[in-house]
């Protein structure tokens, strides 16, 4: 498993999963990648109306939660293609289908894809069927250890889904402020396709160039 540094100094594990190479961990750095600073957006109206580049950690608690989470960053970050370490980038949503696939032809998803994907810590245990949260032994059968970083919304603006909830954004507008996400939850058995106003705060996974 080969470990990269970003920016920031922050180190990341790596997996290949098919023809892909994705990092382990969410990206945690406060900085793009020519060294110039990321705003942070603390104040809740602020974040929701800034139609630029900012990121916050959940409940603007980086002691408590970017060790494990990393941060949230709006769509306007990714947008920049200057969020990544050099020679990596966020997914297009072509490019998260391409995992999703690959996912559902490789591993026993007979149960629950989202599985394969999850971690086996940190995730709200959940009793029905194939979900996540139901036997965290079973989870992460690919090596990707995805997170619930939950989510920081933009109506109403607040924090939640904080270990219940992982969603990551992807570099793929959909229309003008709105961009394609992948989202899991602890209570279900598959990642979900979807999009979200881009100044709401998502986690970021990013992919090898």
């Amino acid at each position: 498993m080969t470990i990269i540094t970003d920016v920031d100094g922050n180190s990341y594990h790596t997996v290949k999963i098919g023809t892909q190479t994705w990092m382990v961990e969410n990206l945690k750095t406060t900085k793009f990648n020519d060294g110039s600073p990321i705003p942070s957006i603390r104040d809740s109206s602020t974040w929701k109306s800034t139609l630029t580049p900012g990121y916050c950690f959940y409940k603007n608690d980086s002691a408590k939660n970017k060790s494990t989470y990393g941060a949230l960053y709006n769509w306007y970050a990714v947008s920049t293609g200057r969020l990544a370490p050099k020679g990596w980038h966020v997914p297009t949503d072509a490019e998260w289908t391409v995992l999703i696939n690959y996912i559902g032809t490789k591993y026993d998803t007979s149960c629950s894809s989202a599985k394969a994907l999850a971690s086996n810590a940190t995730w709200a245990m959940d009793t029905s069927g194939c979900s996540i949260g139901n036997d965290l032994s079973k989870n992460n059968g690919s090596g990707f250890s995805a997170l619930p970083g939950g989510v920081r919304n933009v109506s109403p603006t607040t924090y939640s889904k904080l270990d219940s909830c992982g969603s990551w954004w992807s570099s793929t507008q959909v229309v003008p402020g709105w961009a394609w996400r992948m989202s899991m939850f602890n209570n279900y058995g598959d990642m979900g396709r979807g999009n979200d106003f881009t100044q709401t705060g998502l986690s970021v996974r990013c992919v090898k160039d």
